[in-house]
């Protein structure tokens, strides 16, 4: 019976990472309808179920490269180059008569493009020991010069009605692009938790040369990662073309911050070797929540960038305190000490 009991407690039983997150979910949510009336409506839950996917995307495309102790800065840029590469296919055969057969060989086009940038920056890192901040970055700048050429800095519209109906349509009641985000993150979640390459990412990111002297071709699945993330960016760049019915170098630049935060809000360790999907799922609902309640709010655009990278400084120094112990022990650790007896010449001469 205790047995039975145990197992039962053990399958509900909330982990502690997962029951804070939903607990400042809570908190922001009733901070946010006592902020403003209009935050508790049916309107502004719909709109965070169409904002939310495109978000939550680029923080999947991110979460694998962060676990492997890694970073992939050209996340947005692959996802502009995946929807260019459906935008073209599109456009050239029939624009906005195209079939849904011709949308579907786009969509195809498009994970190719993201998986093939994606692996050439897993590649380059994997095979030269490059660092992965300037391979993505010096990427990055490649992607943005090279999408701004093709399109020479405008943008592609014109597409079929099948186009706008994945970006902005519902099913069952609830948009496509969100049914498209939670497919992703259970395919991410069971990547992550039962396949080899999520244990072998978790290892690269805790030691690299550790995991290579334990006969693991490290740098192959660091390829495969990076590949990874990059067919993430090409769903991202599906769904950003379909939300807006239209393409263009740009596209989701701001969201790159916001998924670094997302990630680092859900635990994710900043040096690699820890991180799971379910809390990173929950920190980007609280941040969505977040930004639907500043704009509600009326806050500046401009004011609610630094307001991302102010949050994101707070998290990294909350969970430096929390690596430290928390906050009472860095204050027992810098409260008054005790004084420090004086030397016995000091002590022999005070009492001569």
């Amino acid at each position: 019976m205790n047995t039975s009991q145990s197992r039962t407690s053990s399958v509900f039983r909330v982990p502690a990472d997962v029951a804070g997150l939903l607990g400042f979910l809570a908190v922001v949510v009733i901070g946010m309808s006592l902020a403003s009336d209009r935050f508790l409506t049916a309107g502004t839950f719909q709109s965070i179920a169409y904002q939310l996917p495109e978000l939550g995307l680029f923080a999947l495309a991110m979460l694998m490269p962060l676990i492997s102790g890694g970073f992939n800065l050209a996340a947005t840029f692959t996802a502009n180059m995946a929807g260019l590469a459906m935008a073209w296919v599109i456009q050239s055969h029939g624009g906005a008569d195209a079939s849904l057969g011709v949308v579907l060989l786009g969509i195809l086009a498009a994970l190719a493009t993201g998986a093939a940038a994606g692996a050439m920056i897993g590649a380059i890192i994997a095979y030269t020991g490059a660092s992965p901040i300037l391979v993505s970055l010096s990427a990055m700048i490649f992607l943005r010069g090279l999408g701004e050429f093709l399109t020479r800095g405008g943008d592609i519209s014109g597409f079929p009605h099948s186009v706008r109906y994945l970006g902005n349509g519902l099913w069952l009641g609830v948009p496509v692009p969100l049914w498209i985000f939670i497919a992703c993150a259970l395919v991410w979640h069971v990547v992550m938790t039962r396949s080899r390459l999520g244990f072998t990412t978790r290892m690269v990111g805790s030691n690299l040369e550790a995991t290579r002297y334990s006969g693991i071709a490290t740098a192959r699945a660091i390829t495969r990662i990076y590949l990874l993330s990059g067919l993430m960016c090409g769903v991202a760049g599906v769904v950003m073309l379909c939300s807006f019915n239209s393409v263009r170098v740009g596209h989701g630049e701001a969201f790159l911050l916001i998924s670094v935060l997302a990630c680092f809000l859900g635990r994710v360790d900043p040096f690699g070797g820890f991180g799971r999907v379910v809390p990173v799922v929950i920190a980007l609902v609280i941040l969505q929540v977040i930004a639907s309640g500043l704009n509600l709010l009326g806050a500046n655009q401009h004011l609610a960038t630094a307001l991302w990278g102010a949050f994101l400084l707070a998290v990294m120094l909350a969970r430096w305190a929390w690596a430290q112990g928390g906050l009472p022990s860095l204050i027992r650790e810098r409260g008054p000490r005790s004084p420090v007896a004086a030397p016995a010449s000091r002590r022999h001469k005070e009492s001569e």
